[in-house]
């Protein structure tokens, strides 16, 4: 017997001999206590998935990573290494790393879209065949598409079909995660049961997840704290100082909040781990790869030549330009979007765009959001 069957049992019979025996069962079915979930398979072998793979391993779930480099995935395979995005961290010899997807996702619970936005529909119209239909799908990506704005949500069921879905965000740099250091993120999903699983299926005690209503808002706060990075490296690069830093991230959750409202998000979400979270670890840390292409664009390199640095996909350079877009045709007011996406265009240096901001007209600090 184990111990989590001990303690069931022991407090149904604890109930029985307070008379409340109809408040429990006769007996304890032990099956129905047990996760519904076991086996996950990532679709991606960035640092983000591998370091949740990682995590995943080390309290006792059957994990599969896959990617669609053949090439790298054997050398993965047999480094137990990822060297390209976490090369400090180990990779349990008990994670299969493969691109084949079939044996991916043969006998898995759970599929976890881990690509970057920028990949994912192309990466998922590839192997929607080898997708089981049913299969919830988790999204951890954290960005918007260019040409549509589409969520990574709202790509994953055009590819993929109708399904139960859910998105996984909040203050989680993934070289951290991997190293089991605490995290605390948030699970959110139309579907109760599935929020209830995940949360389930990755808690521990470096991990704890909190569920959140509000799907749409989570990950429009996922994307949209990226332009904010790459804000604050520019902040950084030009060593502007902390009371400068500490504008911007208030006035830049300020933007976030706006657009998102009007898309429909709540009001909340901003200001709880998926928001005001993500948001100071992106603009704050030294392992966020939008505040470091911020920091290279104010000492003077151009987008390509930041870019060229890392092999890591920043996804603030597209969410900017595809959020701009947006905000002019919807008259929401970003100013500090509207100068990070002039910084990356090459329309003014690091510096015309920081005084140009800082000249704008002064006004009323407001924090109210029409209809909240």
């Amino acid at each position: 017997m184990t111990e989590t069957t001990e303690i069931i049992t022991g407090f149904a019979s604890l109930m029985r001999n307070m008379g409340l025996t109809d408040r429990v069962p006769q007996t304890v079915d032990i099956k129905k206590c047990r996760l519904l979930m076991n086996r996950v398979a990532f679709i991606g072998t960035g640092g983000f998935a591998t370091s949740l793979a990682i995590h995943l391993c080390r309290i006792g779930r059957d994990v599969a990573l896959w990617g669609r480099d053949a090439g790298f995935c054997q050398v993965m395979s047999a480094t137990r290494v990822n060297s390209r995005h976490l090369p400090d961290v180990p990779i349990p010899d008990s994670i299969l790393i493969t691109a084949d997807i079939n044996e991916a996702t043969t006998g898995a619970d759970l599929i976890v879209a881990a690509t970057p936005t920028a990949y994912l529909r192309s990466t998922l119209h590839a192997i929607a065949a080898a997708i089981p239909q049913g299969l919830p799908v988790l999204s951890v990506v954290k960005g918007l598409e260019v040409s549509t704005l589409n969520r990574p949500s709202e790509i994953i069921r055009q590819e993929l079909g109708e399904r139960q879905g859910a998105v996984l965000s909040g203050p989680s740099h993934a070289e951290e995660v991997a190293h089991g250091r605490p995290t605390s993120l948030v699970i959110a999903s139309e579907s109760a049961s599935l929020a209830t699983e995940v949360q389930q299926l990755f808690g521990s005690r470096s991990l704890r997840l909190y569920i959140n209503e509000d799907p749409l808002g989570v990950e429009l706060a996922g994307a949209l704290k990226n332009i904010m990075g790459i804000a604050a490296g520019v902040c950084d690069g030009l060593g502007l100082g902390d009371n400068a830093k500490a504008a911007l991230i208030t006035r830049g959750l300020l933007e976030m909040t706006r657009f998102a409202v009007a898309q429909g998000a709540s009001f909340s979400t901003f200001f709880g781990l998926a928001g005001v979270g993500d948001l100071m670890t992106t603009c704050f840390s030294s392992h966020g790869r939008n505040r470091a292409l911020g920091c290279q664009l104010a000492r003077g390199l151009t987008l390509n030549e930041a870019q060229g640095s890392t092999m890591n996909v920043v996804e603030g350079v597209f969410t900017t330009r595809s959020v701009a877009a947006a905000a002019r045709i919807q008259q929401i007011e970003m100013p500090i979007t509207e100068t990070v996406e002039k910084i990356i265009s090459g329309e003014l240096s690091a510096r015309d765009a920081v005084n140009e901001l800082m000249s704008r007209p002064s006004g009323m600090e407001n924090f109210r959001i029409p209809g909240n």
